[in-house]
């Protein structure tokens, strides 16, 4: 065992510093949609904080998923990640699925406010409501952690949905496993059972994710043109591996 541990050790570090110069380089390319990203979720943070300001608890409405939620506790909590393999799929285009969808979302959670389903978010607590910001500086702060894991009001529809699907979708369509395709959206429905389960949204705000997400996606791939193919006559190696269909395009190419 020792033996076998000092022959595959150079061969993990080298493929450690391969990947680490892949992800520096696609940084480096990429750092604009980085940047964006973040700003976007800066925003969307600072709508979320603002309609807590605005949200007052009250009687949470009757709700299907919760009166199914003994069978959902089965689960425990909700927050389950997907862990995906490595794919190339277009920045632009993912980042441009999540952006639409947030500013979606904001939109309809300040059309309007609902009583959070959450058991801080109810009558009695005093995480319920937020005191009105005193300054200008105090309002465009986001108060983390407490805005992330206590907020009220930013209900429908559900932002974990929206990073998952968008994911999942990417996945879809320019993954090349067909297992872990299967094994996202498998993750996908278990991680909608569990927000539900934890009281963190109603089942609305988890069904209008799954087709405004969805019909997102589908608009942008309509909407947004493919980013530029990769040159014909170059011989470089791909940094990540294509997909099946761009794989074989690849070999017709070189042949």
């Amino acid at each position: 065992m020792p033996v076998y541990i000092a022959r595959e050790a150079p061969k993990l570090w080298r493929k450690i510093c391969a990947e680490i110069s892949v992800e520096v380089s696609l940084l480096s390319e990429n750092w604009k949609f980085l940047l964006l990203g973040l700003v976007f979720q800066y925003l969307h943070g600072l709508a979320a904080q603002g309609v807590h300001y605005l949200h007052r608890p009250g009687p949470t409405l009757q709700d299907t998923g919760d009166a199914c939620r003994c069978a959902l506790y089965l689960y425990g909590y909700h927050n389950l990640e997907i862990l995906t393999a490595k794919y190339s799929f277009p920045e632009a285009r993912t980042g441009s699925n999540f952006h639409v969808c947030q500013i979606l979302r904001i939109i309809t959670f300040y059309s309007t406010q609902l009583p959070g389903p959450n058991y801080h978010c109810r009558e009695g607590s005093k995480l319920a409501r937020l005191p009105p910001p005193k300054t200008l500086f105090e309002a465009i702060i986001i108060k983390f952690p407490r805005g992330a894991l206590f907020g009220c009001g930013d209900l429908i529809f559900s932002s974990h949905m929206i990073f998952t699907l968008v994911f999942v979708c990417t996945y879809q369509k320019n993954g090349t496993k067909r297992w872990i395709k299967h094994f996202a959206w498998l993750l996908a429905v278990i991680q909608s059972l569990l927000i539900i389960a934890s009281r963190k949204h109603y089942t609305v705000d988890v069904v209008v994710a799954w087709y405004t997400v969805n019909l997102v996606v589908m608009f942008v791939d309509n909407k947004l043109p493919e980013l530029p193919e990769r040159s014909v006559g170059s011989t470089t190696p791909p940094l990540l591996p294509l997909s099946t269909r761009e794989g074989e395009q690849e070999q017709r190419r070189a042949s």
